[in-house]
């Protein structure tokens, strides 16, 4: 998905990804075009970001924001006949592509999906109408006000002291579901009324027993892999026993295990992901 035609910001305009385009304008033949077939995104066939023009010009297009100051649009195709292209999953792009294009395409795909899904009140059944300038829909009948909604996530890299002269210890574990094969950090959706560091806890105990201490915000990422519309928030933290041994819970892990961080595995999570970015930030902070 490789696009030669987006500059960096040239005249004042800010450079990377940024949500929201002006209502006002209308999208142009060399926009950033942003199709979508069920989950997955469509690209040219030769893997080049597609373009307004791309398209037919009846297509119903929705602002999801700029990249480098170019307007992208997304579009919700029902089959891949107006746009023949190469349709891929968030996960083979974000792999390829630089970060904000990775995270555009994550958000065309979050807002598409969260159209097609909320096209009614819950409350009395009347179909949504859009709201003006926002990815939100209000009733037209009972006034139910329906914006899109995030769901939120933290993953946690847990640390503990190595043995004398050895270096840190890094808690990784494996999932009972999805790429199994890989060591990740332990993770879990925040519940209604708790805080982030609440859920670090709570997810820490529930999945390996353990009790933490020391934890520290450390950055987040939208996520289109776990379903779109989920943000990830990373922290670290230290066991607060240094000789405790994780047990699984046995229904969302399989595995977990303290590794020496001159001594990880070799299946770590993608390089494009906020997982790795945590095992490669302790790492570097624990090898100085």
């Amino acid at each position: 998905m490789t696009d030669p035609t987006v500059q960096p910001a040239a005249l004042g305009q800010r450079a990377g990804f940024l949500p929201g385009v002006d209502p006002d304008r209308m999208p142009a033949p060399t926009d950033i075009a942003l199709p979508v077939l069920g989950a997955k995104l469509l690209t040219s066939a030769d893997g080049a970001v597609a373009r307004v023009g791309d398209l037919p010009a009846d297509t119903r297009w929705t602002p999801v924001g700029t990249l480098d100051g170019v307007p992208a649009w997304a579009t919700d195709l029902t089959d891949a006949v107006a746009f023949p292209g190469r349709a891929r999953r968030w996960a083979s792009l974000a792999a390829e592509v630089p970060e904000p294009l990775a995270t555009l395409a994550g958000r065309a795909l979050a807002v598409t999906t969260w159209r097609r899904t909320h096209r009614w009140c819950g409350a009395c059944r009347a179909e949504l109408a859009d709201q003006p300038g926002e990815i939100s829909r209000r009733c037209p009948d009972c006034g139910l006000y329906v914006p899109m909604q995030l769901s939120v996530a933290v993953l946690t890299a847990i640390t503990r002291p190595g043995r004398a002269g050895s270096p840190d210890e890094l808690l990784l574990v494996r999932h009972a579901t999805g790429p199994t094969r890989l060591w990740a950090l332990v993770a879990g959706f925040v519940e209604a009324g708790e805080t982030l560091e609440a859920a670090v806890h709570r997810e820490v105990g529930e999945e390996v027993g353990l009790t933490v201490e020391e934890v520290a915000y450390h950055g987040s990422q939208p996520w289109a892999i776990s379903g779109p519309g989920v943000l990830l928030a990373g922290f670290t933290a230290r066991a607060a026993d240094r000789h405790a041994e994780p047990v699984v819970d046995g229904r969302e892990l399989t595995e977990a295990r303290w590794f020496g961080l001159d001594a990880l595995p070799a299946e770590l999570p993608p390089a494009y992901s906020i997982s790795r970015w945590l095992i490669d930030a302790t790492v570097t902070a624990g090898l100085r």
